[in-house]
């Protein structure tokens, strides 16, 4: 008789505990939200907090080893989930920023009277998806694990229930994150049939010589389907209609989440896919991502700068062009990877710059959050005089929005715009280096004018402008003498939030050169 080959695959226990965790602890929270009065539900922020922070220590045994699971039976080499260092250091990124997001949700879902069980369970699940997707190494599972980071974002986007702007938020969230998964399926599909295979491995040597030229234009057709579709997840234009309006109708802390939580599990699968799957289609996916580089970080910035201070939700919208041009920065490293002799390298730059971009990101949010708290409507006018009211929050911010800038003392910010510049320079991309440094100077003047408010006068209360008239359905207006006591205290997992994001900043800053042994080694 023939021997049967085995389809029991093992699994590697350790190297699938982060994403593992994490799902488990949604399904803890789901069902103690079933059992708990509603004056205990606080404590299922604790619970969700507690479990992102363990999931981020069953990091810590993964260190110096690339384990694999779900393998080929027959082939040990050809796996599904690798736990090499690119994806260590991702599912860092995710789960610290998930972390972080936590933290600045425990009151925010107090104040805004947010279903305690759904929210969590929703965060949760997402960050479960999020941590997953970097380890995957065949088109099924990341086309999953895409999904289910997608899929609860939706919910968490438009959970203030009655409120128009979120639910409008959420719908326009959905729809274009809908159209982006039918077109990335479509073009899987192709490259399944052109292929034979879902895994990178094989998918990449498949490439390399295909017989058939009817197979060839139908693998083409796949590679262009599959980038598109993941330019849609990543904000990069022109698929980033939907961002403002998302930021601005979603609890600020998912705003944050989808700043950079959502853009890491985008750049990672997208640098997936080109390097790893499709790497004899550099001379196609290289100089596309070049334009939508150049595109994206032209269009965010130019978008940021017409910013009108006085109008109602200024400062998150700022905040969500900001990431968009910042998301044409981190397509910048994996264009070059295109034009690389060794792309794994070049890689490293988009790493090391999200890395930066998480902490800080994140750190502004936290600010804005607290800020929210007492002016609902979150301009830019309202962080005046913010230095004379709370001095270490307003450093804070600054310091926050000098990183961005990569102006001093943001050291972090500085290091990894020269370094994500040199990897262009070094991959012949010339024009694009240009068109960046211009866009870095564009984004200079509305940092540095957000900074220079923080430390101006308050001004006496006034008269909303006539031009904030048609956004007065959009959120509630507080004229500023009916505000709350500036002194009023900051709850305590806000304040952990904002110094934890600060800490990580400076310590980035004072350490620079983390920046650099990450740009120059090879994380795949």
């Amino acid at each position: 008789m023939s021997s049967i080959t085995p389809l029991v695959q093992s699994v590697d226990w350790l190297a699938v505990a982060p994403p593992t965790l994490t799902a488990a602890v949604a399904l803890v929270v789901l069902v103690a939200d079933l059992f708990l009065p509603a004056a205990r539900k606080p404590l299922l922020g604790w619970i969700a907090t507690a479990g992102l922070a363990l999931a981020a220590l069953f990091l810590l045994p993964l260190l110096g080893g690339g384990r694999r699971t779900f393998c080929l039976p027959a082939h040990p080499d050809v796996c599904s989930y690798v736990a090499d260092p690119f994806t260590l250091v991702i599912q860092f990124l995710v789960l610290g920023g998930a972390l972080l997001t936590a933290l600045l949700s425990i009151d925010t879902i107090k104040d805004q009277d947010l279903p305690a069980g759904e929210y969590w369970f929703l965060l949760l699940s997402s960050a479960a998806g999020a941590a997953l997707l970097p380890a995957s190494r065949d088109l099924a599972t990341l086309v999953i694990a895409l999904e289910v980071a997608s899929l609860p974002a939706f919910a968490l986007v438009g959970l203030r229930r009655g409120d128009r702007l979120s639910s409008e938020a959420a719908l326009k969230f959905f729809l274009s994150s809908v159209a982006a998964t039918a077109v990335m399926l479509l073009g899987v599909s192709f490259l399944y049939a052109a292929t034979g295979s879902l895994y990178l491995s094989r998918v990449a040597d498949a490439l390399t010589g295909l017989p058939d030229p009817r197979l060839a234009t139908l693998a083409s057709a796949g590679v262009a389907l599959t980038l598109v579709g993941f330019a849609f997840k990543t904000a990069a234009a022109p698929f980033h209609f939907w961002v403002p309006d998302t930021y601005v109708g979603a609890p600020l802390p998912i705003a944050g989440y989808l700043s950079v939580v959502g853009k890491a599990v985008g750049f990672s699968g997208l640098i997936l896919v080109t390097v790893q799957g499709f790497p004899s289609y550099a001379d196609v996916w290289g100089p596309a991502l070049a334009v939508l580089a150049a595109l994206t970080m032209t269009v965010g910035n130019v978008a940021a700068l017409r910013q009108d201070p006085r109008r109602a939700h200024s400062a998150v919208r700022l905040l969500a062009w900001s990431s968009v041009g910042q998301a044409g920065y981190l397509l910048v490293p994996i264009a070059a990877a295109g034009y690389a002799q060794d792309p794994a390298h070049a890689i490293g730059s988009t790493v090391a710059y999200a890395l930066m971009y998480a902490a800080v990101n994140l750190g502004a949010f936290a600010v804005a959050a607290l800020v929210a708290r007492t002016r609902p409507a979150n301009r830019i006018s309202d962080y005046r005089g913010l230095y004379h009211q709370r001095p270490i929050v307003a450093l804070a911010l600054g310091f926050f929005l000098l990183c961005l800038a990569g102006l001093p003392p943001g050291i972090i910010g500085l290091f990894a715009k020269v370094t994500v510049f040199s990897v262009a320079v070094d991959a012949g991309l010339a024009w694009l280096a240009v068109i960046m440094a211009v866009n870095v100077v564009i984004a200079l003047y509305y940092y540095l004018q957000w900074t220079t408010v923080l430390f101006r006068e308050a001004e006496a209360a006034e008269a909303p402008e006539a031009a904030e008239a048609p956004e007065a359905a959009e959120a509630p207006e507080t004229a500023p003498a009916e505000q709350p006591p500036a002194r009023a205290r900051i709850p305590a997992p806000l304040a952990t939030a904002i110094a934890l994001a600060t800490v990580l900043g400076i310590a980035l800053s004072g350490a620079p050169q983390l920046v650099l042994r990450f740009a120059s080694g090879a994380l795949l």
